[in-house]
């Protein structure tokens, strides 16, 4: 069997630290900023020369926190409730035999930070510190498709949930990150098959513990802490 060894060529700096609350799908939260940051062997601006010229960026990274041994053929997409199945190749599942991911991100702008050069993007959805192993310009002309069809995905009808946020908690989150916390809230980060109406989550966005519950298409937000560990 042929094997390849690849390195990463940088990390992603974001607002989620762990998985849960994560966008299911790169643009969801086309508010939300991250930095990529290069690693020492790349951090040379002649890497990035014609970079500005391009809107979006195609993120080549790795599921560093989602790998397997063993290798499964089928998954259960959260968006079908977590009960059926379907084969790994026919879903963007996290657990792979080979743990890869592509994202569209838009770039909002490349400078250079001391001696490196570390681009500004927003739409991403990944976790901070996740490996990237390659950048590409994403293409309108070639990455477009207008007539391509989604498979079971084009059956699902999603419906955002309602929020009751309090507002002295809504109060302790920062403005410039409210709209990318509701957005998260209203897409409803829990697994897909948890319905259990008594049960509290809690998930970490930038330095805010956020935790809720959900009853009959409800969110409802029971506190915000800010945390610094």
């Amino acid at each position: 069997m042929q094997k390849f060894m690849f390195q990463a060529i940088a990390h992603i700096q974001s607002d989620f630290s762990s998985k849960f609350g994560i966008p299911r799908q790169s643009g969801i939260l086309k508010e939300l900023k991250s930095q990529i940051v290069f690693e020492p062997e790349f951090r040379n601006r002649d890497a990035l020369r014609g970079l500005e010229n391009f809107s979006h960026l195609w993120l080549l990274w790795v599921f560093s926190e989602n790998i397997r041994a063993n290798f499964r053929p089928t998954v259960r997409p959260p968006r079908l409730g977590g009960n059926t199945r379907m084969g790994v190749f026919a879903t963007r599942s996290s657990f792979r035999p080979n743990p890869l991911a592509l994202s569209v991100v838009k770039m909002e702008k490349w400078e250079m930070v001391g001696n490196a050069p570390v681009i500004t993007v927003s739409g991403a959805d990944l976790m901070n510190g996740t490996p990237i192993v390659d950048i590409k310009p994403y293409l309108p002309y070639a990455d477009a498709i207008p007539d391509a069809t989604g498979g079971f995905t084009d059956d699902l009808n999603f419906k955002p949930l309602s929020l009751e946020f309090p507002q002295a908690e809504l109060e302790k989150v920062v403005l410039e990150k409210r709209e990318s916390l509701l957005k998260i809230l209203a897409d409803d980060p829990r697994p897909a098959y948890q319905e259990n109406p008594n049960r509290i989550y809690g998930f970490r966005f930038a330095s805010y513990e956020i935790k809720f519950k959900v009853e009959s298409g409800r969110l409802f937000v029971l506190s915000v802490e800010e945390r610094n560990d």
